[in-house]
Parts: structure tokens; sequence; C-alpha cells
């Protein structure tokens, strides 16, 4: 079967773990005689260097096209360290996600035997750690219509704004990966303070009577950042806003040790997209130094979403050993790094080589 792939390194290291990515989505097509292909498309800040709009429209009919979406990272210093500037590669991603209709990201956190060391929490706190976070997407503060300044630049203001159509249509794909799970759902909110997030938990309290075999907890947000941290064990699935959802998987995927191996999926309703949590690392473009495990794991629900199971295991599995064998770049081992293109091909050759 032909997989058509829209592939978006974006900027910084993007291109270089993006590329480590495209290495074992082939062996994987080599192993179980599959096959994908891959069409460039521009996004974020080079694409506003060569043709002035983060998400061009040639991009978002490439994405349109395409069964799936290989998504590197966006974000450049010259544009970071300008707040007036008025196009930003970040606009780019919002844009992305609002005209696909990217609804719901979903990151894992789950911890790794060989990396607990690594990880700035005791080890008896974060072994066996196995959560997901489910941060809806397109709404929310970072897309409130009403934002802006005053004309003497004193005062800004951005809205927060929620239908209950868009935490319904959350909601349900939370409790669905629950179903498949623990049958634990954290629903997290600051009902306490904010009319939103009153309507979030009004939502999802009248939608448990769905799933009574389920168990639901309400969270303020703030006693959620604090419990990941004291019981990272404790949570299963996790649900909440766009705002909070950004902020607590971020927390969360310290956890692991390395923000390096943690993936993503944005769930659309036309196409979605699959990249790793974090940003662009200029500092570390075209150094061949950058951690790409967590653009491979990306590439690993990639296949999970084409219900490609067994595939999806043996990248699993890749990642497992390549770990357990010290294959490892700098952020992990700085004594005996191996670059990020080596790395893509020592996990390419296992995928093929073993059984």
């Amino acid at each position: 079967m032909v997989f058509k792939i829209a592939k978006l390194p974006g900027d910084g290291i993007g291109p270089e773990i993006i590329d480590q990515a495209v290495k074992v989505l082939n062996a994987i097509g080599e192993k179980y005689n599959q096959k994908f292909e891959f069409e460039f498309g521009l996004v974020g800040a080079i694409a506003i260097d060569e043709v002035g709009n983060p998400y061009p429209e040639e991009t978002h009919n490439l994405c349109m096209n395409s069964d799936a979406v290989l998504f590197g990272a966006i974000g450049d210093s010259k544009y970071d360290n300008n707040p007036k500037s008025k196009v930003r590669p970040e606009q780019g991603l919002l844009e992305m996600r609002k005209r696909l209709q990217l609804y719901a990201n979903i990151r894992p956190v789950r911890t790794f035997k060989t990396l607990i060391n690594k990880s700035p929490l005791r080890s008896e706190l974060v072994e066996g750690a196995d959560f997901i976070v489910i941060r809806e997407l397109t709404g929310g503060i970072y897309y409130g219509e009403l934002r802006g300044r005053t004309e003497d630049g004193t005062k800004a203001f951005d809205t927060n704004v929620y239908s209950r159509s868009e935490i319904v249509r959350v909601t349900k794909l939370a409790f669905e990966f629950s179903a498949k799970r623990r049958r634990k759902l954290t629903a997290i909110d600051k009902a306490n303070v904010l009319a939103t997030s009153r309507l979030w938990r009004e939502t999802i309290q009248e939608m448990e009577k769905d799933y009574p075999d389920i168990e639901v907890e309400h969270m303020l947000v703030d006693n959620a950042a604090m419990q990941i941290i004291q019981w990272p064990k404790k949570f299963d699935v996790l649900i909440t806003e766009n705002m909070f959802g950004d902020i607590l998987s971020d927390e969360a995927s310290v956890i692991t040790g390395s923000m390096g191996l943690i993936p993503s999926a944005s769930i659309g309703i036309h196409t979605s997209v699959f990249e790793p949590i974090h940003g662009s690392y200029p500092q570390a473009a075209g150094k061949d130094i950058a951690n790409p495990l967590a653009t491979v794991l990306s590439a690993a629900m990639l296949l999970e979403s084409f219900n490609l199971n067994n595939e999806a295991i043996k990248v699993h599995e890749a990642v497992n050993a390549s770990l357990k064998e010290g294959i490892v770049t700098e952020d992990i081992d700085k004594e005996k790094p191996v670059s990020t293109s080596k790395l893509g091909d020592w996990l390419a050759e296992w995928i093929v080589n073993k059984s």
C-alpha cells in the first residue's frame, strides 16, 4: 500500500530530525512491504524568508492531499528577539492547526528504564510513569479574536473563548483513549476563577454518564501542575484546554529525562500531523547533534494512525534497543554520543535486520 506523507521539516534542527524519521519509515517500508511517498513543504521562518508567508497555500494544499503530515519544528531567534515583528513563524503553526482543524494534541509521557537516572525526579517517583496529555488545540486564548493593546501601549488584552461543541469533540476522544487504557480520566481546568473553565467542567460532567466505566477526576490546573511532579504515576489520561495543555505537557516531558523523547500527534478533521514536542533549537542547527528520537516516535504514532500496529511496535523496539545499547545523542550521553544522522542510520539498519 502507498501512503502519501507531507514532509514539513521547518526551521532549526527540523530538517535533521525529519531526515532520521524518513530513514526509519523507509526501513519499515522495506521490512513490511509498505511504501511511503514523501513530498516537501515550506513552513515557519524558512517559509517567511522564501515566500513571505509562514504557512503558504502550496503547503496547505499539500497537507490536504496527503494521508499524514510529518512535521519538524518552527522558530528562529531573529523573530523571537523581535517582539514587534508582524509576521512570525508560530503564526504558520497556528494557521495550519486552524485550517486542517487539528482539534486535539496527543502527547504520551512514558519513562524509559535506561534513562530513569536522567530524570530530575527521584527514580521511585517516575519509574513506570505512563500517561497521556490530551490538549484541545483550536480554541482558547491562542485563538481569541479580540486581542491587542491600547493606543498608549500601556495595556494589552487577549480573549479566551470556548464553545461547548469544541469541548465535547476533544473530550470524546479523551474518553475513548481512557477506555483503551486504565479507565481513568483527569479533567483539568481553573473553574474556581474562569468562566471558560466552568463551561469545560460542566460539559465534561454532563458527558460522564455516557461513560460509566471511566473514573473521572476534576482538578484545578495549579494543583495538577504540582501533582504531575509529586505523583506522576497516578495519572492515566489528562484532558485540558489549549494553554493549560501546552504548559502541562511541557512540564510533564522532563519526567522522562529528555524532551527529545516525547512525540505527539495532532488529530485533525482533514489530515493529522505528527511531530516532536520540542522546539527548533536553532543553536544546534546544522551541527548533527540533535536528538531525533521524539520525531522517530512521532513516526510510530503516524504508523498507528494507519493501523500499522506491528510496524509501530517495531519502531518502539528499535528506539528501546538504541537506548539500551547506548546509541544516543549528546543530550543523553555527553561522553560517548553518536550524531543525529548516525543514530538514524542505526535505527533503520536495526529495523531491517532484526527479526
